[in-house]
């Protein structure tokens, strides 16, 4: 018996349409980070090190909300497979609801402790000084920032993957702009530093959310102003939701955990290091980004096919979305490696700096081909239903196997800041080698629609 081809074609110009967007958009954010640190890098190291401490408070908070945004769209996706308008709305209050309680609470935290905040995260006075004077500005970003990641997480599982790349665009070109303003104190201000890039990025995140906003009211979407409509929740739907949400909140505030432990760890190398890692972090979004199209687009192609009971066409898309996420992936590392002189020297690193700098570029490298294939095995199995699997895994290797590492090499041993960075990847072949036996086997695919549900019980994996 012949199969049918798989086509290539509509397939890659599906992923192009959802992922193409997501990673310019996040490559304009990263573009806009890059610049607030070369901006920030004249001020000296001590401020770049500071402001990177930073963003991992920020990065702690992005685990706390990210649980319900991938556990949102594996709700908006299989629903808008499935047509049915009113899962959409409810699922989307709910999590919208979930997520901005988030955002308050970090709010709330670096506004009024910032210097609680800073000293979890470094042992130096002088670093701790300049975060504080941050952290009190732009912690009035945070319920902006995960709002529009709500809301963009919506327009994307919804067919609507430009509206983000319009406002992120936006935003990132009054960020720049008001940066060279007001860090440097032009058109007759004065010179802010660190507090003028605060309140750059806190101004830009409003300017994001009106651009989508408005864009998304022009063309009338029916579900991200229905706002009515988002709130009328039953039993049934908020015990389904969070029965399906629980073990990703659960991955993702431990994982984040874990990072804060690594992150303490790194806060505490030397000052030189500190810098190399905060600029290091901001090169990493580059690569994050290109993996947040696949990501999105995993989340989306399979999904929709598992909400509306396409079972063998969601099957067959997945395990090509990992090996298209890692090839892309490999060939982002390899420019990064190639270019790193003109890039950290943009950066403002220099001498040492510059010397470690580059070697967690190295690392990062060999260890992002297999961590995003990680994470996108992950994305795709949370989208198709199975949110426990590569969670388990994840939080298992990371408390059991790279904490322990990490620590062991950073606090006790004090070894080299490349060795103790080295460590951070430490379970990613084995965790590849485990999902990839769970991806083959197709038993990650869990609809929560009856179109799904009903073809599941005569399905099995095309082998």
């Amino acid at each position: 018996m012949r199969t049918t081809p798989f086509p290539w074609r509509d397939f890659l110009r599906k992923v192009a349409v959802i992922a193409v967007p997501v990673a310019l958009q996040n490559l304009l954010t990263t573009t806009g980070s890059m610049v607030d640190t070369m901006m920030i890098a004249s001020l000296g190291n001590l401020e770049v090190g500071a402001v990177g401490l930073c963003a991992q408070f920020s990065s702690l908070m992005f685990s706390a909300y990210w649980g319900f945004v991938g556990g949102g769209m594996l709700f908006f996706s299989q629903y808008w497979g499935a047509k049915d308008d009113d899962g959409i709305n409810r699922s989307y209050g709910l999590t919208l609801t979930c997520m901005m309680t988030v955002a308050v609470l970090f709010c709330a935290f670096a506004t009024l402790f910032p210097e609680l905040v800073m000293k979890l995260y470094t042992d130096k006075a002088s670093i701790q000084a300049i975060g504080v004077q941050y952290l009190r500005i732009v912690g009035f970003s945070y319920p902006l920032m995960v709002l529009s990641m709500a809301m963009s997480a919506l327009l994307r599982c919804t067919g609507q993957v430009r509206l983000p790349l319009y406002g992120s665009l936006s935003a990132v070109a009054v960020n720049i702009f008001l940066n060279w303003v007001l860090i440097f104190g032009h058109f007759g201000l004065p010179a802010m530093g660190v507090r003028g890039a605060a309140l750059a990025t806190l101004i830009a995140q409003g300017v994001n959310l009106i651009v989508v906003v408005t864009l998304a009211k022009a063309k009338g979407h029916p579900y991200l102003l229905a706002i009515t409509r988002h709130f009328r929740w039953d039993q049934a739907l908020v015990g389904t939701y969070f029965r399906k949400c629980f073990p990703i909140i659960c991955n993702e505030v431990l994982i984040g955990l874990g990072n804060m432990v690594i992150n303490i760890v790194l806060g505490r190398q030397p000052e030189e290091a500190i810098a190399a890692i905060a600029v290091f972090r901001t090169l990493e979004g580059l690569v994050i980004g290109f993996f947040a199209g696949f990501s999105n687009a995993s989340s989306v192609l399979v999904g929709t096919e598992v909400g509306a009971g396409r079972l063998d066409t969601a099957y067959k898309r997945a395990w090509r979305l990992v090996y298209l996420c890692q090839g892309f992936i490999g060939l982002i590392g390899a420019l990064l490696i190639a270019l790193h002189t003109p890039i950290l020297n943009m950066m403002g690193m220099r001498g040492e700096s510059f010397h470690i700098a580059f070697g967690l570029i190295c690392v990062y490298a060999v260890a992002a081909l297999i961590r995003m294939g990680n994470w996108t095995q992950n994305d795709t199995f949370r989208a198709a239903g199975d949110a426990t699997y590569g969670t388990v895994l994840e939080i298992v290797f990371m408390w059991l196997m790279v904490l322990p590492c990490v620590w062991l090499t950073g606090m006790v041993w004090h070894l080299p800041t490349l060795v103790v960075f080295a460590c951070c990847y430490v379970d990613e072949p084995i965790r590849y080698v485990l999902m990839q036996v769970h991806l083959f086997r197709g038993k990650w695919i869990k609809p929560v629609t009856p179109e799904g549900c009903a073809a599941l019980a005569t399905w099995q994996p095309e082998r």
